[in-house]
């Protein structure tokens, strides 16, 4: 692997995104080498955001793909990191 592709994907409705988030996520499951979620979470309440984390295996314009469907969706904001090594 030349690079490291990083996506992080923020949903500000998990509620209501997360089906529609998921779905994207497992079209491009073979390309997603590891997935990270993360919120907020206490005894009496579970956050309506969200942060999940993506490196993305081969081909960047698979990862740039899945970034315009996850970016399409409104509440959800999308990122990406490339990190070469030289």
């Amino acid at each position: 692997m030349d690079k490291h592709i990083i996506l992080g994907i923020h949903v500000t409705d998990r509620v209501s995104k997360a089906g529609q988030v998921q779905q994207i996520l497992t079209e491009y499951g073979c390309s997603i080498k590891t997935r990270v979620g993360l919120h907020e979470v206490t005894e009496t309440e579970c956050s309506p955001r969200g942060l999940i984390l993506l490196e993305v295996c081969g081909a960047e314009a698979t990862a740039d793909e899945m970034l315009g469907k996850l970016s399409a969706i409104e509440g959800v904001d999308v990122q990406k990191m490339v990190f070469g090594h030289n």
